[in-house]
């Protein structure tokens, strides 16, 4: 309950809106599979992971961004963790500042074979296999701290079934069209 006359929450006129994201946790031989991408702080670390787009579940969201940032198939198998986190850009170079909350549903799989005509989503540089040392050692090229967080939790046999997460058939149909 809040205070006597007021509200215990001072943005409730304010809508919030957290960025949903999805990522892949690709283990293969005690190596993690990471991607190189060009980010307005430089060339980071991430896993594949990007925005659920419109019309998609999160698995479908997670196969398609797998896809598009190392031109590999990925199937999930279980999910990882959701997470919440919070990230502050300050302003610069004619660039507004930004305050962006992300939540991120991360999930393993299966990692097929790479398809021979795709390239590499815009802004990826390149794909790399990297060991829990490698991944720990280079944490200050990581995008977000939610990049080893996963990969802790994987290490740890964190898993959960895909059914925890429901999609209903609306959001299957995508936006409404545009007037």
């Amino acid at each position: 309950m809040g205070p006597p006359g007021g509200t215990d929450n001072g943005f409730m006129n304010i809508r919030w809106k957290p960025s949903v994201t999805v990522a892949a946790v690709v283990e293969r031989e005690g190596r993690y599979l990471l991607v190189e991408e060009h980010t307005p702080e430089g060339l980071r670390l991430n896993n594949p992971a990007g925005h659920l787009d419109p019309g998609e579940s999160p698995a479908d969201g997670v196969a398609r961004e797998t896809l598009e940032e190392t031109t590999h198939l990925f199937t999930p198998t279980g999910l990882v963790g959701i997470y919440l986190s919070r990230f502050e850009r300050p302003a610069r170079e004619g660039r507004p500042a930004e305050d962006i909350t992300y939540l991120r549903f991360a999930f393993c799989g299966d990692l097929g074979e790479a398809i021979a005509d795709r390239t590499l989503d815009t802004g990826i540089v390149r794909t790399l296999w990297l060991s829990p040392e490698e991944v720990r050692a280079s944490v200050d090229r990581h995008r977000s701290p939610l990049v080893l967080r996963c990969i802790e939790d994987h290490l740890r046999g964190q898993r959960y079934p895909l059914d925890l997460i429901q999609t209903d058939p609306s959001v299957l149909q995508g936006p409404p069209p545009a007037p």
